[in-house]
């Protein structure tokens, strides 16, 4: 009888450690899932360093209010004709970090330039969703075409940027553009965390985020001009994202390596080459065909 009620406690003892080791397992998954979110998802910065005033450009405030009440605020540019840049940032800082590059794309262009913060960026209410960010998105579209009578097929450019390309792919499945630009984008977020996770599991790494951003699967229901434009040294999202973007793409499209960019350094290591390259797109597009 010693014997059996001995091999009883030992038994109950291995289960009580496999349940222990299986709370700190899940205890890790879920720092861990915490951490991912921080460093591949939202980074909002609530303060706005600049305006595009200061880099010598006239300039708007645009307060819209999203279809679920959200706040939220950005920036109209005008520029010298009607072809617009409806533009979605990527997922750290706010518009005002944007500023520079704003006056670049506008003297490169002469393009209109409407940029808006996601809530939870800048001066704008709420917190960062993936359902939220598309939301804003909505509110900035309608905007143009309904306030400013922005002829969505002939005169707008979608232009998304890291994660403000997802936003953009998914705006472009559901609106019809003259063209749509995707830079430094990458294919989904689980994607994402696998690079930088390879040793778990894809389902679970699925577990650890809310965003899915799954634009792989979406940006072949685009069916106007697409351009995709990726930094051969992008060190956050991997070049060949990049070139998956824009093979999982409908014709017409165009890939543009920028020789030598990082993730946040493009249009800087690009000059005038990269922008060139933007022009001969967007005025090659037959808006009629």
């Amino acid at each position: 009888m010693g014997l059996v009620k001995h091999a009883s406690i030992v038994s109950v003892v291995r289960v009580l450690l496999i349940l222990a080791g299986a709370f700190l397992v899940i205890g890790l998954l879920v720092r861990q899932m915490s951490f991912i979110d921080q460093q591949m998802i939202y980074f909002p910065d609530g303060e706005l360093i600049a305006t595009p005033a200061d880099v010598g450009l006239e300039y708007e405030d645009v307060n819209l209010t999203a279809s679920d009440g959200v706040q939220l605020h950005g920036w109209f540019v005008p520029g010298e004709g009607r072809l617009t840049f409806l533009w979605f940032h990527g997922n750290a800082g706010n518009i005002s970090h944007r500023v520079d590059n704003i006056m670049m794309l506008n003297s490169a262009l002469g393009a209109n330039i409407m940029i808006i913060d996601y809530r939870g960026y800048g001066r704008s209410q709420g917190s960062p969703s993936e359902k939220g960010l598309y939301l804003d998105a909505e509110a900035a579209f309608e905007y143009l075409v309904s306030e400013r009578g922005v002829d969505s097929e002939t005169e707008l450019v979608l232009f998304g940027r890291s994660l403000g390309a997802a936003v953009a792919v998914e705006m472009a499945v559901r609106h019809q553009a003259r063209a749509l630009i995707l830079e430094s984008g990458f294919t989904s977020v689980k994607d994402m965390a696998h690079r930088a996770f390879p040793f778990l599991p894809p389902n679970v790494l699925l577990t650890m985020v809310e965003a899915r951003f799954n634009t792989i699967s979406k940006i072949g229901n685009v069916d106007y001009p697409v351009m995709v434009l990726h930094g051969d040294q992008d060190e956050i999202v991997p070049f060949e994202l990049g070139l998956e973007l824009v093979e999982a793409a409908s014709d017409p499209k165009l890939f543009y390596r920028i020789q030598g960019a990082g993730h946040n350094d493009t249009y800087d290591v690009g000059g005038e080459p990269y922008f060139e390259a933007l022009r001969e797109f967007i005025l090659g597009i037959d808006v009629g065909s």
